[in-house]
């Protein structure tokens, strides 16, 4: 249930409609909170149960000096598996059907079991071909390539690499911050050339990184001879967005935080017209919280993921209810007054959406708090604001993660080995609120730790499961007709491909679903074993796929791979000091608006 004691919760309806509680823990004092629930609830009509919420129960002001989350945090924990519970009883007494769980991979010592279609063509490509993977293994091995992929890639390339990593260890996979650092560490173990699996900003940041740390002679190759997009990037590269930052250049002192899923182009163009940091889903609060401690009544322009932007307010709207030594964890120079006075400095663009995560809407809040209300939720911060919010309220109460998604697998990894050094029998169920191809990383890491607990004796039987918020808008159904191919669906008298395709024709559409990125599949394993062949003496089929370098210039005769470079490097010197650099101080404490109109061709 998300608490350090271990709960056991018997719920019944009566002969006459009402609720029947009984429970047990192995903490006396999580005991005696459940004691007391039974006490108020026990006898109650359903009705009565599910009125009575998290909030009443704070009021009551139970628990030890100092503990006071941890106690609240047991009333909520229990008291959402008794609603759960009522609901379900509730619904099986007025005979109504039960709703189709989401689709969910459960892990375990022994293996894998996919429940739901969706799963299914998640889990085939977790074991994948052994002909596939010792194919690239040794093209890569001969021709020194050293890969770099993003946790969104198929799942069919994220199972080759995973295993292909096992004998050639430049293959990383990991967030877009990390991917351009271990390009120039492979670089320095000498590989030649670096394939790119990910989105076109992602091989130019890889590319202009290379070039700074001295390997320009490294070649760089994307998946695609065609333009590999991304919502983001494409909504920074607006004339809209550069009016944003016009504005942003008008109103000194003034920093710029524009999220890495960007090209360089609009980070070279951006720092031209106002002093520009990047930042990523995990460091983008503690970015704009040093920034305003640093720099007195600095106004903050946050781009272009609006999603963010509205998360972000909202987490500092949250923190003007702490205390100021409760800020002060999260940030030693802030209290509830500099919280509230940088609320009133911050903007966020209000027209751009990663179409990703777009796809966790209404439908699958409503279903994840109806059925999934004492999982651990998971959410990355470009989420709808009502994902947000309910992973913020699990976040809260310890049982939820709200980050990067790297932040996501720590979080899922910390809580499966806390379980395993409970050494108990326990079933952890994580609710993934970001891209499904982060599965792959996930159940490598989860089956790590498993498989360590497993090897010593009396170990306890830990098992994990995956779910997959998927919405019922986004499944087609496939027709049952013989002569229907399995992959198709008839409408209006036509026969069509049902797309992404997967078995039984799960998809995704704007009302939720599978959150899997239509860029990210252009990153084929075929792509990728194309480009490995043709290297390094047939350069000229891949003239299309390389990274090219920016040879234009900013509109202040700059060059566009130099200026698009500080803000990345303003982010490593904050992430490496916590706080900004020097010179960054200064560019925002002597800009002043110069008048100049810029737009992005």
């Amino acid at each position: 249930m998300g608490c350090t004691a271990q709960v056991w919760l018997e719920v019944k309806m009566d002969g006459e409609g009402r609720m029947r509680f009984a429970a047990d823990s192995d903490s006396e004092i999580t005991k005696g909170f459940c004691s007391c629930l039974i006490w108020v609830l026990d006898g109650a009509a359903p009705e009565e149960v599910l009125a009575l919420k998290t909030d009443d129960l704070a009021a009551l002001n139970v628990g030890l000096p100092g503990a006071g989350h941890s106690r609240v945090n047991t009333w909520h924990n229990v008291l959402i598996v008794m609603h759960k519970r009522t609901k379900a009883l509730v619904a099986e007494r007025a005979g109504k059907p039960r709703a189709d769980p989401f689709p969910s991979l459960v892990i375990n010592a022994d293996g894998i079991h996919a429940k739901g279609s969706y799963a299914e063509a998640q889990a085939r490509f977790l074991f994948p071909e052994e002909l596939k993977v010792k194919e690239l293994v040794n093209v890569l091995k001969e021709k020194k390539i050293g890969v770099v992929a993003h946790f969104y890639m198929d799942p069919e390339v994220q199972g080759v690499l995973t295993a292909a990593q096992k004998e050639w260890p430049h293959i990383y996979i990991s967030d877009s911050l990390i991917m351009a650092d271990m390009a120039v560490k492979m670089a320095k173990a000498g590989c030649q050339f670096i394939a790119v699996l990910g989105v076109d900003f992602m091989a130019e940041n890889v590319r202009a990184i290379l070039d700074q740390a001295g390997f320009g002679e490294v070649g760089v190759y994307r998946m695609s001879n065609e333009r590999i997009g991304c919502s983001l990037a494409d909504a920074a590269a607006t004339p809209a967005y550069m009016n944003y930052l016009e504005a942003a250049s008008a109103s000194p002192p003034a920093l710029h935080v524009v999220y890495i899923n960007t090209s360089l182009e609009t980070k070279a163009y951006a720092h031209e017209l106002v002093p520009t940091i990047t930042c990523t889903s995990s460091n983008v609060v503690q970015t704009i919280l040093q920034a305003f401690a640093q720099v007195p009544n600095l106004n903050i322009w946050y781009g272009p993921d609006t999603y963010m932007g509205a998360n972000i307010r909202e987490l500092l709207q949250q923190m003007t209810t702490m205390t100021d030594e409760e800020i002060a964890v999260i940030h030693p120079q802030h209290n509830r007054d500099s919280i509230k006075s940088l609320l009133s400095h911050l903007h966020y663009y209000q027209d751009g959406t990663c179409i990703v995560h777009h796809l966790f809407g209404h439908e699958v809040v409503e279903k994840i708090n109806e059925m999934y209300c004492d999982a651990f939720l998971t959410a990355h911060l470009e989420v709808p604001g009502e994902m947000f919010s309910l992973a913020m309220e699990a976040k809260r109460r310890g049982t939820g993660v709200v980050g990067s998604t790297q932040n996501i697998l720590d979080f899922i990894k910390q809580r499966v080995q806390e379980s395993l050094d409970k050494n108990r029998n326990d079933h952890l169920q994580f609710v993934l609120g970001t891209e499904s191809g982060m599965v792959t990383s996930i159940v490598a890491a989860v089956r790590t730790l498993l498989g360590s607990a497993k090897s010593s004796s009396g170990s306890a039987d830990v098992t994990v499961e995956i779910v997959f918020p998927v919405s019922s808008e986004s499944l087609t159904k496939t027709s049952s007709n013989s002569y229907l191919g399995r992959n198709s669906a008839e409408m209006g008298g036509f026969i069509l491909p049902v797309i992404p395709g997967v078995a039984s024709g799960e998809g995704c559409s704007i009302h939720g679903g599978c959150a899997s990125c239509p860029y990210m599949k252009m990153n084929s394993l075929s792509s990728l074993l194309k480009v490995c062949h043709h290297l390094p003496h047939e350069k000229e089929v891949l003239s299309d796929y390389e990274a090219g370098r920016f040879h234009l210039q900013t509109p202040n005769g700059n060059s566009i791979a130099d200026v698009g470079c500080e803000p990345i490097l303003n982010m490593r010197h904050f992430q490496a000091t916590k706080e900004l650099p020097e010179k960054l101080v200064s560019q925002i404490l002597h800009s002043h608006s110069n008048g100049r109109s810029t737009s992005i061709s």
